[in-house]
């Protein structure tokens, strides 16, 4: 058997000295947290101590990479919903909102795909019209030509709603030419009202 001798009273550390191993192990433990673990992990860097060590770059980095995977996953966990669903939504608010409107046309745009939605108009005529997209954005181009003339009304890259009305200054074709530069189908509704003479969809 091992003879273990038992410590005399005096040979022990007092209780003083133990305080004082504490105090230094704390004060040791928060300098470590704030010059390496917070620099490292979370590009947080309080004393500076972290940039010199280039450990701020580092938790910098890895902030970055971890929020950029959150915002692939939020975007993936978006769009897993899945088109179908959000035009689901839109028949279901189109059905209640369609007793307002004279015409109202859902496009579905594959990515680089177009389509134009024209009023036939004569001069002066007036119409309204209110449109938004699912699934993504769209780039448009609202404009007017006819009886040899044309006109801009307005153009959006990247938008997913609008609306406003159209005063005809001239006979012809006023409407928007759609494109869809997004990397997923975009749904495009369309409602438009007023007096006109006919809606037309060239796809």
């Amino acid at each position: 058997m091992f003879d273990i001798r038992k410590p005399e009273l005096a040979e022990l550390p007092s209780l003083a000295r133990l305080r004082r191993a504490t105090v230094v192990a704390a004060v040791g433990a928060v300098l470590i947290l704030v010059a390496v673990v917070l620099p490292a992990e979370y590009g947080i860097d309080p004393s500076g101590a972290g940039r010199v060590l280039g450990l701020t770059e580092m938790g910098e980095i890895r902030r970055e990479l971890q929020l950029e995977a959150e915002q692939d996953e939020a975007h993936h966990t978006d769009h897993s919903s899945s088109l179908f669903e959000s035009i689901l939504g839109i028949f279901i608010g189109t059905a209640h909102a369609d007793e307002d409107w004279r015409d109202t046309e859902i496009l579905i745009l594959q990515p680089g795909e177009s389509a134009e939605t024209k009023l036939i108009m004569d001069e002066g005529q007036h119409a309204q019209f209110s449109w938004s997209t699912a699934g993504g954005r769209i780039n448009f181009d609202l404009h007017a030509h006819g009886a040899g003339q044309s006109k801009s009304y307005e153009k959006g890259r990247g938008k997913t709603s609008g609306e406003g009305s159209i005063k005809a200054p001239f006979s012809g074709e006023h409407g928007w030419f759609w494109r869809n530069r997004d990397k997923q189908a975009v749904a495009v509704t369309l409602r438009v009202k007023g007096n006109y003479n006919t809606f037309v969809v060239i796809e």
